[in-house]
């Protein structure tokens, strides 16, 4: 029987980060729209500190304009900025996986994270399974070792990848099954195969949030 252990997420700033990313990215929250530090919190349920650190982060992407004392300003998405933060992610995320591979790291925490968002989806429990999503990256950046490499890829989490008109479960169901391929090739120690597999994850979720450019 599998035992199931507590799952890591990453800090509060970059959670809140990864939230807004994530509705920008998919248009939830459009270009021009106002983003204050007291509305921010209180829709996500945290503190203003995380909030502000986050702006930040954002502000670096090119995400947003940050305006003294009133908040930011969210600024437009295009489609090279969209595959700019892809194709990043693919790098950093497929050198963990294959990291992860080459010093025979422990792989326990990353199978536990595979194992709740299975049993997540099974349940329909979609706030869970966004949570087993985000520990399952961040045990590969952690047995990759490499505590700069975590902290570039901590920066640009942006959440569940969802194309227009995609369902949340569709969307669960065709991850959860390259998590699969990447978990199989890792316990393999086949850093190829592991490296392929991230990177063919990472660019299929850029192609779904593309759709939402295409969608306008």
């Amino acid at each position: 029987m599998t035992t199931l252990t507590p799952i890591k997420l990453l800090p509060a700033r970059d959670r809140v980060a990864a939230s807004l990313r994530e509705a920008i990215l998919t248009h939830a929250i459009r270009p021009g729209e106002e983003l204050t530090l007291k509305d921010t919190a209180a829709t996500l349920g945290v503190s203003i500190t995380p909030v502000r650190e986050a702006f930040q982060i954002l502000a670096r992407d090119g995400l947003i304009e940050l305006h003294p004392n009133r908040g930011a300003v969210v600024l437009g998405i295009t489609d090279k900025r969209i595959r700019d933060h892809y194709e990043t992610r693919a790098i950093l995320e497929r050198e963990a996986a294959m990291a992860a591979c080459r010093n025979g790291a422990d792989l326990s925490l990353i199978r536990n994270a595979y194992t709740q968002a299975s049993i997540a989806l099974e349940t329909h429990n979609v706030l869970q399974y966004s949570n087993y999503n985000q520990a399952f990256h961040v045990e590969i950046w952690n047995a990759a070792g490499n505590d700069k490499m975590k902290e570039l890829l901590a920066g640009l989490w942006n959440g569940l990848s969802m194309g227009h008109k995609v369902t949340q479960e569709s969307y669960a169901q065709i991850s959860m099954s390259e998590h699969a391929k990447i978990l199989a090739a890792l316990e393999a120690r086949d850093e190829a195969a592991a490296g392929a597999a991230m990177n063919a994850h990472i660019l299929r979720s850029m192609e779904n949030v593309l759709t939402h450019l295409i969608a306008e």
